[in-house]
């Protein structure tokens, strides 16, 4: 679903720049780009949807060759939410911002239109007739993800879609996102900085560091190399850390409960 052949980009008068970018996406996936600010993430999700072309090399995403498709083709296939919701919400009201999505659609009734918006605004909670201008911050980034994922789109692209959100909230998306990644097989492609999210939710972690990969493997992997952690200026999550500043059996943890059971077998003396 995602391809980038030894790609290279830089911006004109400076900025974050890919170097020798090389990677596959395939089709159901759920991919976190990591990296400190400035290594080139954004970059990178701009690159996939058409917005900026590469220099040199090539991506492909849905199987079209970005530098000779239009971005308006692409989109048919990708959903994307900026890390900024005042960058992308255009409609003055909740509903109305669901619907323009799904009204680009020429595949489905009215009425299957209006099924869709009324089904994903329950499941984010929203108030369908809020003014999206007057939200706060976190409700903006809930209406705006809303929105990318009314249309079911097959591929997913996510810069920071927990910002501005609390824990509930935060989950709440997350898992959201997650059961259309395994039901619908969806393909997710997301920036996070939250590491805890990232362990969660994500199946594969791309590494960045001043604009090269660092890395390219689980997020169980990743979060216990030392050297890519301090390439990329990453901190594992706090439980494998944990895990690790522990050693011996619950060196492999990774989640609370798995420490939990290391120590009640311990206590059991099967260990």
């Amino acid at each position: 679903m995602i391809e980038f052949k030894n790609v290279y980009f830089q911006y004109p008068h400076g900025g974050a720049s890919l170097k020798n970018i090389d990677f596959k996406v395939e089709k159901g996936e759920f991919v976190a780009l990591v990296g400190e600010n400035g290594a080139g993430k954004s970059t990178m999700l701009k690159l996939i949807n058409g917005i900026l072309k590469p220099i040199n090399g090539d991506v492909v995403t849905a199987g079209f060759n970005t530098k000779n498709t239009k971005i308006s083709q692409i989109a048919k296939h990708t959903g994307f939410l900026f890390q900024n919701p005042d960058r992308q919400i255009c409609c003055q009201s909740v509903k109305e911002e669901i619907m323009f999505s799904l009204n680009l659609l020429n595949d489905m009734t009215a009425e299957e239109k209006e099924e869709r918006a009324e089904k994903i605004i329950n499941a984010f909670s929203l108030n369908p007739d809020e003014n999206t201008f007057a939200m706060s911050r976190g409700e903006k980034q809930k209406t705006a993800l809303a929105s990318a994922l009314a249309s079911e789109p097959e591929v997913l692209i996510l810069d920071e879609p927990t910002t501005g959100l609390d824990y509930r909230e935060c989950t709440a998306i997350m898992d959201f996102v997650k059961k259309l990644n395994k039901e619908k097989n969806i393909t997710v492609f997301m920036v996070c900085h939250d590491m805890e999210i990232v362990m969660d939710y994500a199946d594969r972690v791309i590494a960045l560091a001043q604009g090269e990969m660092v890395d390219d493997d689980t997020p169980e992997n990743i979060f216990r190399k030392k050297d890519v952690l301090k390439k990329a200026y990453l901190l594992p999550p706090q439980i494998t850390e944990l895990a690790s500043l522990l050693g011996g059996e619950f060196e492999n943890c990774d989640s609370a409960e798995e420490i939990l059971e290391v120590l009640k077998k311990q206590r059991k003396g099967e260990l």
